[in-house]
């Protein structure tokens, strides 16, 4: 069954609703640069999981965390504000695995990247066990066996 395509409409409208009014500002300091990254709406309507990313140190997005908790009520307002529906969707904030994901992938290329050129330089040093062509030859006939 594909997804419901009344969720995802939502979805994309709260995710447009929340990013703007992060955009405009709330009024707490611990709030960092957070960009809403997608929003998730259950089947039936009711529930939005609103994942996030926060740019800068560990601290910046415990407290970035700390006050989109803190605002969540008042995004909530706003959302069902802006949305024509009959019950407004409760909002969860979810931090986005992505930045950590991608830093891991980095990583994980970058030493493979290393793997690799060690490998080289290995092969590039390296002698043939036995000979040069191990491949069977056709006898050469003589001149004289003709």
């Amino acid at each position: 069954m594909g997804e419901n395509p009344r969720a995802a409409k939502l979805a994309d409208r709260i995710k447009e609703i929340v990013a703007r009014r992060l955009e405009r500002g709330i009024r707490d300091p611990r709030l960092g640069f957070v960009t809403i990254t997608d929003v998730r709406v259950t089947g039936d309507l009711q529930h939005a999981s609103v994942f996030y990313t926060v740019y800068g140190t560990d601290e910046e997005r415990v407290n970035s965390a700390a006050a989109l908790t803190a605002a969540t009520g008042m995004l909530r307002t706003e959302v069902g504000r802006n949305l024509n529906v009959r019950l407004t969707p409760s909002l969860e904030f979810i931090p986005d695995g992505i930045p950590e994901n991608a830093a891991h992938i980095e990583e994980l290329l970058r030493e493979a990247s290393e793997r690799d050129r060690e490998a080289a330089a290995l092969a590039s040093e390296a002698q043939y066990a036995g000979e040069a062509d191990p491949y069977v030859k056709p006898r050469e006939l003589d001149d004289d066996e003709d």
